[in-house]
């Protein structure tokens, strides 16, 4: 591919964990800018930049050389020293980050002139200890107090913000391997003399404090990354997930650079197993724990990586709701939206601690549970949730149905609550087919498809344990919701679902993309599927580049918006499983060519969050959302869900199958999964196409325990007597 796309700004963005940097791609912080050191949601360095005697230098290339590692290569302009001038081009300077915890930052200058050299190299560094809320909205407000200093001896230089009970802080350390460092004019300044061929090293360590607990910089140099703790446990998650062999380089490069995102989002969970994570949301802004998000990656993520939703299911059951709090949008039983640990949260300034504002994550949440349950077998793991679970059941009864009308609706209670709660949250995302915004309760379509699923596999749940009663009472609130839901948002005569019935329960009939999440679902039945996914098909939804949000004959069409026109990649991942559900395998390989094609433009092949739902043309490339999250867990999941549309692949860990229903497309002849696990087994199974079939062979693993059988009639089998 002779062009790539570069989403956002040129700039170069590493973190691990909680820590995040974010520079220009000269490795500098200009000011002002949203670029800095983050930490908790907080910004530790505000204002970066390096001199020789003054003078800036001049970037030849920098980036990342690992998620949590870059490196960048400068060299000096001309400038006059006592000892004469220093022409240009004749210094080089190599600046190498390393963040975990805090962060180490290495700097080497080489005299490559045929003369010494004598200089200061000073470095300026400063901390507007910002939120991150208010540096992303470009509103900041000092409320607290900003003190430095600077003590010789020990080569430290201390940055404290205190605001009453909220502290954090930055101890930067300098290491030079010559003449000590000074504090001069708010800089650090270190004397380089150097003989020709000669380098300078010096290191900067910088120490995170979060009020209490310290969090210091890597000891190990940048140059050692890969061999430090934090790379090796890197190295064993991806040895433990899913692989796979293709002879199709296009798709095998979107599907690598999934796993190494979600390698660079992965969140450790505190007490837990040192493979246990639960997945950051996105980069820069989104390093935080969000419901929704965990929970719909563990899903895409389910026969990659089964921990993710492990990992889900037990942080978010930690903060379930137990009371009603209004400015959090918090009911007992409902899962959190969001997660912060700023200043604004600490002094309840903004509902993020947590947040409750969502009104899909609660059903996923068992929908999550279930997943990991057939895909793991492990019955402890009902058992250790099922208090939470049965805090979701009750919470979807008694108050995402506001009304008691046996649908669920949202509308936020806060002062500071969101307008929208589903997975299109951004406040223009929900409107009348005339333009004109819906406001007040909203019963979105995939709410009701996402709370049918979720009792149909509760009750699945419920039977594997004994309690047929409560089984049967799901199955049964199934039922009635399929046929209710069924008759209140069809509309015959366009052959499609509403998007959401507003406040009056009049439904909405704007054409979008979330009737697609009812096929991933099930709510819809058998003789009205095809109608819905020629539907999404048509070419007012179907860009070339993937499935939009919004119909382009939409008045609110705007394919450089937010919700309401561009393409998101997780949104057509569970769309194509849903094509698949219903037996539409063409059309859902048609998708997850369209995604991984649209992957071959962006640089790295890494799919952004989101991009541009322009209609694709002959020799056009996808355009970007200038402000996407990259990497992006929703986004890195897209290919899994993918992978598993197209085979077909159901996880029966309870009765020890893997039940596959291949059906590769003619650019996607051939596929190996390694390391398929089920339970505490693993297998190697290879897809081929053949004609117009696809056959698979067990290369590793009890041959027996892989089985046919039509992906359609396993949806079918799973709903049960409900439809």
């Amino acid at each position: 591919m002779s062009f790539k796309v570069q989403v956002g700004t040129p700039h170069i963005a590493i973190h691990e964990g909680q820590t995040v940097l974010v520079t220009d791609p000269d490795g500098q912080i200009a000011w002002p800018s949203d670029r800095g050191l983050y930490f908790l949601d907080t910004r530790m360095i505000s204002a970066w930049a390096i001199y020789a005697n003054g003078e800036p230098w001049d970037l030849l290339n920098g980036g990342a050389i690992e998620y949590f590692a870059a490196r960048i290569f400068s060299t000096n302009r001309a400038f006059l020293t006592e000892d004469g001038p220093i022409a240009a081009r004749t210094l080089g300077m190599t600046i190498s980050r390393h963040v975990s915890g805090g962060m180490r930052e290495e700097v080497i200058v080489t005299n490559n002139s045929l003369a010494p050299v004598r200089f200061n190299l000073e470095i300026a560094i400063r901390a507007d200890f910002a939120d991150l809320f208010e540096v992303k909205s470009n509103r900041i407000v000092r409320r607290g107090r900003i003190v430095s200093g600077w003590k010789q001896a020990r080569q430290q230089l201390r940055l404290t913000y205190r605001n009453k009970d909220f502290c954090r802080e930055v101890l930067v350390t300098a290491e030079p391997n010559g003449s000590p460092a000074v504090l001069a004019n708010g800089r650090l300044s270190f004397e380089v003399a150097l003989k020709p061929n000669e380098e300078w090293h010096g290191c900067l360590l910088y120490d995170l404090i979060d009020g209490t607990t310290h969090h210091p910089a890597p000891r190990t140099h940048v140059a050692k990354s890969h061999a430090s703790s934090h790379a090796k446990t890197m190295k064993a998650w991806q040895d433990t997930v899913l692989k796979i062999r293709t002879s199709n380089e296009e798709f095998y490069r979107c599907y690598q650079q999934g796993i190494s995102d979600m390698a660079a989002l992965r969140l450790p969970i505190a007490d837990t197993d040192h493979m246990v994570f639960v997945p950051a949301a996105g980069l820069p802004w989104f390093v935080a724990l969000f419901g929704r998000d965990s929970l719909l990656v563990s899903l895409q993520t389910i026969m990659i990586y089964p921990e993710f939703a492990r990992g889900a299911l037990e942080v978010l059951g930690q903060h379930q709701a137990t009371e009603r709090d209004d400015y959090r949008d918090a009911e007992p039983g409902k899962i959190l939206h969001e997660l912060r640990y700023g200043e604004l949260a600490h002094f309840k300034l903004i509902p993020h601690t947590p947040y409750f504002g969502t009104a899909d994550a609660t059903p996923l949440y068992l929908v999550a549970l279930h997943a990991v349950w057939r895909a793991t077998g492990d019955h402890k793991l009902i058992d250790r949730h099922l208090k939470t679970a049965e805090g979701c059941l009750d919470w979807i009864d008694k108050y995402g149905d506001r009304d008691g009308d046996g649908f669920q609706e949202y509308a936020t209670r806060s002062t500071a609550g969101y307008e929208n709660m589903g997975w299109k949250d951004s406040g223009d995302s929900v409107m009348y087919e005339d333009g004109t915004l819906v406001r007040g309760p909203k019963a979105l379509c995939e709410l009701q498809g996402y709370v049918y699923d979720a009792w149909v596999r509760m009750a699945e749940i419920y039977q594997a344990t004994g309690n047929e009663a409560r089984a049967a009472e799901l199955r049964g609130k199934a039922a009635t919701l399929f046929d209710r839901f069924n008759e209140a948002f069809w509309n015959e005569e366009m052959g499609f679902y509403a998007y959401t019935l507003d406040g009056d329960k009049k439904p909405v009939f704007s054409v979008s993309s979330n009737p697609g999440h009812l096929l991933w679902s099930g709510i819809v039945p058998a003789d009205r599927a095809a109608r819905v996914v020629k539907r999404l098909m048509e070419p007012d939804m179907w860009s070339g580049w993937g499935i939009r949000t919004l119909s382009a004959a939409h008045r609110s069409f705007n394919p450089y918006n937010y919700q309401t026109g561009a393409v998101w990649p997780h949104d057509n991942a569970i769309i194509a499983m849903g094509f698949r559900r219903y037996g539409f395998a063409a059309e859902a390989a048609a998708v997850a060519r369209c995604i991984s094609g649209s992957a071959s433009h962006f640089q790295l092949n890494q799919l952004p969050e989101l991009y541009a739902g322009l209609q694709r043309e002959d020799n056009s490339f996808p355009v970007q959302y200038v402000g996407a999250n990259v990497p992006q867990a929703w986004a890195a999941g897209a290919p899994f869900m993918l992978l598993h549309a197209m085979l077909g692949i159901e996880m029966d860990a309870p009765s020890g199958r893997i039940y596959v229903d291949p059906a590769l497309p003619t650019w996607l002849e051939d596929i190996t999964l390694i390391d398929i696990r089920l339970g505490a087994r693993s297998f190697d199974i290879e897809f081929r196409r053949d004609g117009d079939k696809t056959g698979f062979k067990v290369l590793r693993g009890n041959k027996k325990s892989v089985v046919q059988r039509d992906f359609a009639q396993a949806s079918a089998l799973l709903k049960g007597a409900t439809t």
